[in-house]
């Protein structure tokens, strides 16, 4: 199998689990944008305008492989990184629509450009270490597993929810 190959398939994959988010933060009506997803949670973190946040700061940082030389776009900040951190206010359904798009055209640059030796390279982190390819795939499933809970909690709680995405599209 050549790179071109693999390089293909991780972004059609990858991609259509950024586009299942996508989708998924879109249909979310104003009025459950701060609703937790989980009832008996506590506000905040389980609210879904933060884990939206939440899932696209760790595909950002993860794309990056190192917090050394990271940083998140405007507005957004580091507190993602300090396990009591938490963001200085809502962010807007525009500003995490705007963020996915950042995530995504860096997802598929990240791949475009990625060799052997990239993926092959150890990336540490307070959780363990991975080579970089792994670190892509680990990064698709928690994409893919918080799109997953919007669109449960959309259909329960609108009976709306994102159509399946086969392969990504285009940024």
């Amino acid at each position: 199998m050549n790179n071109a190959f693999w390089q293909t398939s991780l972004w059609q994959q990858l991609g259509a689990a950024i586009d299942t988010l996508d989708q998924a933060i879109a249909a979310c009506p104003d009025d459950l944008w701060q609703a937790p997803l989980w009832p008996d949670d506590p506000p905040g973190y389980a609210e879904f305008w933060y884990l939206a946040y939440h899932v696209l700061f760790w595909l950002d940082f993860y794309l990056s492989g190192a917090v050394e030389g990271f940083t998140p776009p405007p507005p957004f900040t580091l507190t993602e990184l300090d396990p009591t951190g938490f963001p200085e206010r809502v962010y807007e359904k525009v500003e995490l629509q705007s963020y996915l798009t950042h995530c995504r055209r860096k997802c598929q640059s990240t791949i475009e450009t990625l060799t052997d030796a990239r993926a092959q390279q150890r990336c540490a982190f307070s959780w363990g270490e991975a080579s970089f390819g792994e670190l892509l795939l680990y990064n698709m499933r928690h994409v893919q597993e918080h799109a997953a809970q919007f669109n449960l909690f959309l259909g329960q709680q609108r009976g709306v929810g994102a159509a399946w995405v086969v392969k990504a599209r285009r940024p």
